[in-house]
């Protein structure tokens, strides 16, 4: 049986180099399984390099730059973490604008691991209900999340979890989410 519960649905994967793969990768699988269709967006032109932990892995093509990228052209987002990636994009004001513009919609935005750095760059996560990777426990707390300690923590669309062990619920969360639409209560005050 065919699950069809995203056909006609896009989703935008916002990474730089140094994602984790399997944070991309695995998600990516779940939303393509269900229907959507998914558009690997990066600042980088050309291709951009996954890892593995320490370990470089592969590297993908870039399907859209960020400064081509439309964020009204998708029905959601995903974050995959790492440590370089969202270190990079908090830095980079186009990717907090093209984050900032899923929430304020109130899309649905999916965000792995190290991940919610961009989120709280892009003014998020106060109020908000969310997990991530132990190491940005403090950073989300400061930033006025409720940082829970879960496999997977949904709040009105946002879904996160903490690290790749997490993956399978997070990709079913997140496909349920997206399946749900928008979040008109999500937008920011």
């Amino acid at each position: 049986m065919t699950d069809s519960r995203l056909r006609g649905k896009r989703v935008a994967i916002l990474v730089a180099e140094g994602f984790e793969q399997v944070e991309m990768v695995e998600p990516r699988k779940s939303l393509q399984d269900a229907g959507a269709e998914t558009t690997l967006v990066s600042p980088a032109d050309g291709e951009v390099q996954g890892w593995n932990h320490y370990d470089k892995a592969d590297r993908f093509e870039v399907e859209v730059t960020l400064a081509e990228a439309d964020p009204s052209d998708y029905d959601a987002l995903l974050l995959p973490g790492g440590v370089a990636n969202p270190d990079q994009l908090r830095t980079n004001p186009r990717a907090i604008g093209f984050i900032r513009r899923f929430v304020d919609d109130g899309k649905p935005i999916g965000v792995i691991c190290h991940g919610p750095w961009t989120l709280i760059e892009a003014d998020a996560v106060k109020g908000r209900k969310i997990t991530s990777w132990p190491s940005l426990k403090t950073d989300l707390i400061n930033a006025g999340a409720h940082w829970l300690d879960q496999e997977v923590v949904t709040d009105q669309g946002l879904v996160s979890s903490r690290k790749p062990d997490d993956i399978p619920a997070f990709s079913r969360k997140l496909v349920e989410e997206i399946a749900e639409g928008s979040h008109v209560a999500r937008k920011a005050a």
